[in-house]
């Protein structure tokens, strides 16, 4: 599984950090010059912040796309582009005033949109909902339109981020991976990874910046660890580390049950 480490610094592209980086269009739309990749990172739309915040999308496909295709020359490395799609968490529904329902066609309809724009930018699909009825008909409508989700690299999984570590969100997952996706859950940390880490391709967190503004910096220039890349750097080691362990636990706990089956059909 690939993690990419969410950064709002988006000069930390051009470090040779040997780490995936996942940054938001919010990061890189006003800036006059930007940084050339030294490793691949993936372009989160910053949806959410923009439905928070405004109660819909200002930034039309026509623009975002001319954005994103300069991303993809000027900083190049580009794994993938989220689309503009619509979250569907209760606050964000409250906000833009629409229905569970018109989020998802409006997400799977503004996928389409981008692809005709700019077929060679690597777009992905992004399955929105609560339940997993929702996510099987968001699933449903972009089959419906002539989207094998099958036969693609990635398929985004947005909506869980805050709820990523539960049992409701691994039966989500595990449901739409059974049907041959390639999954990329955004914003799944150590807790929902530990649950359902192996039936997914890639996720990826910022929580780290979150979890540093309330330690004190590590230098006299820091204020707080929410900026530091030292401290980003050594989250993701110890949640790679976390991740490694508890796929070994699981291969463990594999062979051994595998073992005492063996030892019932021999006796």
């Amino acid at each position: 599984m690939k993690f990419y480490l969410g950064t709002h610094q988006p000069s930390w592209l051009a470090r040779d950090l040997d780490v995936p980086f996942l940054v938001s269009h919010r990061r890189l739309a006003c800036r006059r010059s930007l940084p050339r990749a030294s490793t691949s990172w993936a372009l989160d739309s910053g949806g959410f912040t923009e439905l928070s915040l405004h109660g819909r999308w200002r930034t039309d496909a026509a623009t975002y796309v001319k954005a994103v295709r300069r991303y993809a020359t000027e900083i190049g490395n580009l794994d993938w582009a989220a689309p503009r799609d619509r979250m569907t968490e209760a606050h964000v529904l409250d906000r833009t005033g629409l229905s569970l329902r018109t989020h998802q066609h409006l997400t799977v309809v503004d996928h389409f949109r981008l692809r005709d724009l700019a077929p060679e930018l690597p777009f992905i699909p992004v399955l929105q909902g609560q339940s997993i009825t929702d996510y099987h008909r968001c699933a449903d409508m972009y089959e419906e339109r002539g989207i094998d989700l099958a036969a693609l690299p990635l398929v985004g999984v947005g909506s869980v981020c805050r709820r990523q570590h539960t049992t409701e969100v691994e039966r989500i997952v595990r449901s739409l991976a059974a049907r041959g996706y390639r999954l990329h859950a955004f914003g799944a940390k150590t807790l929902g990874l530990s649950r359902y880490a192996e039936a997914i391709a890639s996720s990826d967190s910022a929580s780290w910046s979150l979890r540093g503004r309330h330690l004190p910096g590590c230098t006299p220039s820091h204020r707080s660890e929410s900026n530091c890349l030292r401290f980003a750097l050594a989250w993701h080691t110890r949640l790679l580390a976390a991740l490694s362990v508890s796929e070994t636990k699981d291969t463990d706990d594999c062979l051994s049950r595998s073992g005492r089956f063996g030892e019932s059909l021999a006796a």
